[in-house]
């Protein structure tokens, strides 16, 4: 499968991804710059992690506007994968690729650590192989991951199995106590209506290799692979 990995500036969690893709579960990687026009026929798209563009205005909200992006979008359009990861998912939801806004933790802090979270259901590619009796430890770092959106389309999107994850406890618990951000409802993640385009906040690109001793963000890119090979 070949992968592209879209680079803006700021991104610093790009060369996390390709290694994780690359060396660890060794598919086929290319860099896409952020000014390049041309997608190089990847069969998915990551936007990953970092402060694109410093973070002005809003986070994503300038990446949103790179040259690449109005082929990620025409890409995703058509039914291809897009995964945005932390400043990533940032992006796809200033591009209105994905439902929803993220907004200032809470806490107004930056948060890094070790997070834990568990798959709202098996209905999309990133948690079709993942157990949903599992919690999941994987890192999180970031300043505006807070997941919000309105109502109405909160409904729409439970009734559309469009959550992919919920932020929770060790056990697997889903409380206020486990959310770190103050994302709604606990939300970790989400995809499009089509379910080929999903956007979350954790990095399992940071908890891939046995040097870190966590993997279970690998399960997350393994589910990806399996489910694609039976497609």
């Amino acid at each position: 499968m070949k992968f592209g990995v879209v680079i803006f500036p700021g991104s610093n969690c790009d060369h996390d991804m390709i290694y994780v893709l690359r060396n660890i579960l060794k598919q086929e990687v290319v860099e896409l710059w952020h000014k390049d026009t041309d997608l190089q026929e990847v069969d998915f798209v990551v936007l990953p992690g970092g402060f694109s563009y410093g973070d002005y205005l809003r986070s994503g909200a300038i990446a949103r506007f790179s040259p690449i992006m109005e082929k990620v979008i025409e890409f995703a359009q058509k039914g291809g994968y897009v995964l945005g990861i932390c400043n990533g998912f940032q992006v796809l939801c200033e591009a209105g690729l994905l439902p929803g806004a993220l907004l200032h933790n809470t806490s107004h802090n930056f948060i890094c650590k070790n997070i834990y979270l568990k798959p709202a259901n098996k209905a999309s590619l990133i948690n079709a192989r993942l157990s949903v009796e599992k919690a999941y430890k994987i890192p999180i770092a970031h300043g505006e991951g807070r997941y919000f959106i309105d109502e109405k389309a909160l409904a729409e999107l439970k009734s559309n199995d469009q959550v992919l994850f919920y932020y929770c406890d060790q056990e697997g618990e889903i409380s206020e106590e486990s959310n770190p951000n103050g994302s709604l409802e606990n939300i970790a993640g989400v995809t499009n209506t089509t379910k080929n385009v999903f956007g979350m906040m954790p990095h399992p690109e940071r908890a891939a290799d046995e040097n870190l001793g966590n993997t279970d963000g690998r399960y997350f890119f393994e589910s990806i692979l399996s489910a694609i090979a039976v497609n």
